[in-house]
């Protein structure tokens, strides 16, 4: 018995659900701003966020509705890197390596 880690239908590849995600995730930072990126976090305490978006506001669902459903959210990319002090963060949340794009 084999166990794929993708699998491609019709020239479109799949992802299991529970194979490990990559360095995507929802950075909640303090005074509101919530940023959605690619992390990498550097040895001087600096978090950088690639492929970066805002999340801008978002109305009848709850923070949860919005990170399994981006599209029930306002998100807006970003010009550029987001740059963040590591204190400034207050959670992460692992998503998919397209969410908010």
């Amino acid at each position: 018995m084999t166990n794929p880690k993708t699998i491609i239908v019709d020239g479109v590849e799949y992802v299991r659900a529970d194979a490990p995600k990559g360095t995507r995730a929802i950075i909640v930072v303090d005074r509101g701003w919530i940023f959605c990126g690619d992390v990498t976090r550097a040895e001087d305490g600096r978090i950088t966020l690639t492929r970066a978006v805002w999340v801008f506001s978002w109305k009848s669902v709850g923070f949860a509705a919005i990170v399994s459903d981006p599209s029930k959210a306002d998100i807006r990319p970003m010009p550029g890197p987001v740059e963040l002090p590591h204190e400034s963060e207050i959670f992460a949340i692992p998503v998919g390596d397209t969410w908010g794009l």
